[in-house]
């Protein structure tokens, strides 16, 4: 774990991924994947995932401060109870499955479904479409974010393909991804703590780099604001790929 003798370049690549983090969780969904590598750069991939699980807390605690009141909780909540699931189920597969092979996996279930989501619209011809209503769709969502946010921190994508499937408008998008992650994230603190993931050396660190997660988050705001609606249904939708294809590698 990188302490009071990480050198500084270590510090730098970490406020790098902070800021990414910032703003992804207030405004440019996706774009946290940056991040995830960066901090696997300086740290073994095991730690890392204790030492980001902070971070994403106080981001998203900074967008539901926010977008608090533009949450669509009917999404929320349709979505929680298999989520939880899908931890549960992450939590048993977790010596069970080696990230090797649950990344490839992950990956191309996000690009067939971005495939079969780019399909819809094309045949749609520019006609809105109508959001999938079956709860089959929501479970296997919610499933599939539970359980990649516990095996691989890769719930991002599945989130995002999710919420463009409803149609939410931008700020509607923000603030139901907000307090989805928010209750999910802190749902998995005590799993995370019982693996030894989260310790007090990870968290100092985290506390040093709060301050640099909060001006992440207010550049997302900023970016937010000037970003129109079609250009954010498009970045998120890219950066949801790129996503997927970095879980092959």
């Amino acid at each position: 774990m990188i302490g009071a003798t990480g050198s500084g370049w270590e510090w730098a690549v970490l406020a790098s991924a902070a800021v990414l983090l910032g703003m992804a969780k207030t405004g440019v969904p996706g774009l946290g994947v940056l991040a995830v590598p960066l901090v696997a750069w300086v740290m073994p991939a095991r730690a890392s995932t204790g030492l980001l699980l902070p971070m994403l807390i106080l981001a998203d605690c900074f967008a539901v401060a926010y977008y608090r009141r533009h949450a669509e909780w009917s999404h929320v909540l349709r979505l929680l109870p298999w989520t939880f699931a899908g931890i549960g189920l992450g939590c048993l597969l977790l010596n069970r499955i080696s990230d090797a092979q649950l990344r490839p996996l992950i990956g191309g279930i996000v690009l067939l479904m971005l495939g079969v989501h780019g399909w819809r619209q094309w045949r749609a011809g520019g006609v809105a479409l109508a959001p999938p209503a079956h709860w089959l769709f929501a479970a296997g969502m919610g499933l599939l974010a539970g359980a990649t946010t516990m095996l691989a921190n890769a719930a991002g994508p599945i989130m995002i393909l999710y919420l463009l499937s409803m149609r939410l408008p931008k700020i509607a998008f923000l603030g139901t991804s907000a307090w989805f992650f928010l209750i999910v994230n802190c749902a998995k603190v005590p799993f995370s703590a019982g693996l030894g993931l989260i310790t007090w050396e990870s968290l100092w660190v985290n506390l040093a780099l709060a301050p640099v997660v909060m001006a992440g988050a207010v550049a997302g705001i900023l970016m937010a604001r000037r970003l129109p609606e079609k250009r954010f249904a498009m970045a998120a939708q890219l950066l949801a790929a790129l996503a997927a294809v970095k879980l092959f590698f």
